[in-house]
């Protein structure tokens, strides 16, 4: 029996996204979609960031997502965004085809660059993207903000404080009803499950565990009558070098009250565990917190601890990603969650499908062998 320590039994989790001292550099952002009205321009408001203005080739979309924001301007074109003397880093919010060519575009203008995810729609193009940030001098972090979500950033912390001991075991699963008909574009593409969506909780197992994957193991499988063409249920397996393993269950298919919808996560290690809800897909789309429970031999022996976490998934976590960048600049450092490394997160991405394909297992090094086209 677990002796609860709840709320009580505070622990000092360090989940809350860093901030740069200077917030004034001037943002530019590149689409003007659901996630950047719900999610990128809540953030930077409750962050203090200084977001100069949108751009979006629908300019309506770009007015209206600017209608709570005196002051922001609308570009009439991506090069009156890029030519702007104040806009130091470019947001791009757009669907991964689009994104390289401006993602290029905008590094040729000594642009920092925060991407959406995915990089890119190939491995291929992700690598060539990785090596123009490289031959520019660009910053560029990709918009994997999972990592910074209260569950998930506690659970980091608590690994790298080494309370769970050596690291063992982790299990991502969700059991939700996810209406891909919101992103129009989304339904009519092959690889939907895993490339926009599980690619969170495969990025986020690699980020807490601190280890890279030597292999994946996936199945995907389609709800019979879905009207999408792509996969909406996945299971992934996945080996880390040693004793280590995880699992990814999702299913975005369930019919039944949301009161039966569940969002899970549990990382274990030779002394401890830390398991808890990711709040987004709960009550969706409004959510609700984040939370996390603690068991540690390294703490007090015998207590769960259940500190309370503040804030969500949506919106807070997009200032970590910002915000991480941001102070990679100040300090003259790599992101972390730059481009280069989530060329990992991509390669365990296209290795689950190679996976799917062959039926059997796929190591990553399969796909960092792919040539650059």
């Amino acid at each position: 029996m677990y002796a609860d320590k709840g709320t009580a039994g505070r622990l000092d989790v360090d989940y809350k996204p860093k901030l740069p001292r200077d917030l004034t550099k001037g943002i530019g952002i590149v689409g003007a979609g659901e996630i950047v009205v719900h999610a990128h321009l809540p953030a930077y408001r409750m962050a203090g960031f200084h977001v100069i203005g949108i751009y979006d080739k629908d300019h309506a979309k770009a007015e209206a997502a600017v209608s709570g924001y005196p002051g922001m301007l609308v570009f009439a074109s991506l090069e009156a965004l890029l030519e702007h003397p104040d806009v130091q880093i470019v947001d791009i919010a757009v669907p991964a085809q689009q994104q390289p060519a401006i993602a290029k575009q905008a590094a040729r203008q000594g642009k920092h660059l925060l991407c959406q995810k995915p990089l890119a729609e190939t491995y291929e193009q992700a690598k060539e993207l990785v090596e123009v940030f490289a031959s520019h001098g660009t910053k560029a972090a990709v918009n994997q903000q999972m990592r910074w979500s209260p569950g998930i950033q506690a659970s980091r912390s608590i690994m790298e404080r080494g309370w769970l001991g050596e690291p063992l075991q982790a299990a991502i699963q969700v059991n939700v009803h996810t209406p891909w008909e919101n992103w129009p574009w989304l339904t009519h593409i092959s690889t939907l499950e895993v490339m926009y969506h599980s690619i969170h909780y495969l990025d986020s197992i690699r980020y807490v565990l601190g280890l890279q994957p030597e292999y994946v193991y996936a199945d995907g499988a389609r709800f019979p009558g879905q009207p999408y063409r792509g996969e909406t249920r996945t299971l992934i397996h996945l080996k880390f070098p040693g004793e280590v393993r995880a699992l990814i269950h999702d299913n975005h298919n369930n019919r039944m009250p949301q009161e039966d919808w569940y969002a899970t996560f549990r990382f274990e290690g030779t002394q401890g565990i830390v398991k808890g809800t990711n709040g987004a897909l709960y009550n969706y789309p409004t959510g609700k917190e984040d939370t996390i429970s603690l068991y540690s031999e390294r703490l007090e022996k015998g207590c769960l601890y259940t500190p309370k976490l503040e804030g969500r998934w949506f919106p807070h976590a997009f200032m970590g990603t910002m915000g991480e960048l941001m102070r990679a600049i100040e300090e003259n450092r790599e992101p972390v969650n730059n481009a280069a490394d989530n060329l990992i997160t991509l390669q365990t991405v296209f290795a689950a499908y190679r996976s799917m394909e062959s039926n059997r297992p796929v190591y990553l090094e399969e796909i960092d062998r792919l040539p650059v086209t």
